[in-house]
């Protein structure tokens, strides 16, 4: 049986070299025989697809913003200029004429506004009677109580006020008023002269009586040397 064994193995040995060099050469043949018959062969490219980009869309809550409201513009700065005091050379009035007689044409009053009705009535002063009142001391009585106003000299207004005084039975101014100014402090230094002038009283029938009389006021100045 031994010796069987040791036959058998450089038989199987020969046949597996046959074998694989068989194979061998049939397998080049079969490679070269491929080659040689169908050298063309069609190849198909292969589609190659980019990679898809992956989006990820995330719920984000919006903030509310609260917007404040702008400040507001800046007030424009008023500038005041400071006025200076012109030098001007202080000028007296030559004369304060009045002039009783003269009749004048006096602008009517301004329309009152009515007036709820009181229990005692205003007394009734007459416009025009048989004496008028009259300054005691003439004209000069009242030139003598006016002061021409600082303001209106440096201005150099002139012009003429027209003062309604309501003189009572025994010679007192009790009321006055100005109908036609000039301004500039003269309208107040004309009313402030009449008022505190003492007349002779109005009479009618040789009776005293109240009565309103116009008392015009000229303020001019004097002209300065040439």
């Amino acid at each position: 049986m031994e010796s069987l064994k040791n036959i058998r193995k450089p038989e199987i040995r020969y046949h597996y070299k046959l074998v694989f060099e068989t194979s061998i050469i049939l397998s080049l043949l079969i490679i070269i025989f491929a080659f040689k018959f169908f050298p063309d062969v069609e190849k198909n490219p292969i589609e190659l697809t980019p990679p898809q980009e992956l989006f990820t869309v995330e719920d984000i809550q919006q903030t509310k913003q609260e917007t404040t409201p702008p400040p507001p513009p800046p007030k424009p700065s008023m500038i005041i200029e400071a006025v200076t005091e012109v030098d001007i050379e202080e000028i007296e009035f030559s004369s304060t004429e009045i002039d009783l007689n003269q009749e004048l044409s006096a602008p009517p009053p301004p329309p009152k506004k009515e007036m709820q009705r009181v229990v005692e009535e205003e007394p009734v002063y007459f416009v025009a009677v048989e004496e008028m009142p009259y300054p005691i001391g003439g004209v000069q009585a009242i030139h003598d109580l006016i002061i021409y106003p600082e303001i209106a000299k440096r201005a150099e207004v002139e012009g003429k006020v027209y003062v309604l005084a309501y003189v009572n039975e025994i010679g007192r101014v009790t009321k006055t008023e100005v109908i036609k100014g000039i301004g500039a402090g003269c309208d107040e230094a004309a009313e402030y002269a009449v008022k505190h002038t003492r007349f002779s009283p109005g009479k009618q029938r040789g009776k005293p009586v109240k009565v309103k009389v116009m008392v015009p006021i000229v303020f001019k100045l004097e002209d300065g040397p040439a």
